[in-house]
């Protein structure tokens, strides 16, 4: 199956080059000119390079992940974590991408200590095997917000999935922002009266 080229354009650059019919007639009412410009034709559309697509999808994803850390890290002075905001874009599909927040360790059920990250991306998709981050890309908008086990690789400064924990190294995965901040929340707290107001939430 011969997968689908895509194409981006400037849309709001787009749209304030051809405003809607009654938006002119408004102009006229208010400036009493007329505006003889010629409009944009379809053929005249600012295509955007898959880079251009990619820098404006990665900086919407640090953005929204920056609001994402404060979130988490305004809920209690004692629960903190560190702002690791990095993002990548997918290759093929640059409007599509995801976002590292923070990494931290935890105990978790049987290990002492996991070592997980946490990342939010601006579709759904399955966690992969270790050849493909991601499978199962849906093609309906959405966002998904994940934690993974991760371990160190031979190749310096480079990380993957622990797949010791369980099973999978995925801790959780959802599209609900607040069951992801619960969950990132209850892995932070360190005793256990701070998970019962977490579980409460």
């Amino acid at each position: 199956m011969q997968q689908t080229k895509f194409r981006y354009y400037d849309a709001v650059a787009y749209k304030r080059a051809n405003p809607p019919k009654s938006a002119v007639h408004t102009e006229f009412l208010r400036t009493g000119r007329i505006d003889r410009g010629v409009s944009w034709s379809p053929s005249e559309k600012r295509y955007l390079s898959y880079q251009d697509v990619a820098e404006r999808t990665g900086r919407k994803l640090e953005r929204a992940g920056s609001v994402t850390h404060e979130r988490i890290n305004g809920f209690h002075q004692s629960i903190q974590f560190p702002k690791l905001i990095f993002h990548r874009t997918l290759a093929e599909t640059p409007h599509l991408g995801y976002c590292h927040i923070t990494v931290a360790n935890s105990r978790f059920a049987e290990f002492e200590n996991v070592q997980w990250a946490f990342y939010m991306a601006n579709f759904l998709a399955e966690i992969g095997d270790e050849e493909q981050f991601f499978a199962g890309i849906s093609r309906t908008p959405g966002r998904m917000y994940f934690a993974v086990a991760i371990a160190p690789t031979e190749e310096e400064g480079r990380l993957k999935i622990d797949r010791k924990v369980r099973g999978n190294g995925v801790i959780f995965r959802t599209d609900d922002p607040k069951l992801a901040m619960k969950n990132v929340l209850m892995l932070g707290a360190r005793n256990e009266a701070l998970r019962k107001i977490i579980r409460a939430l």
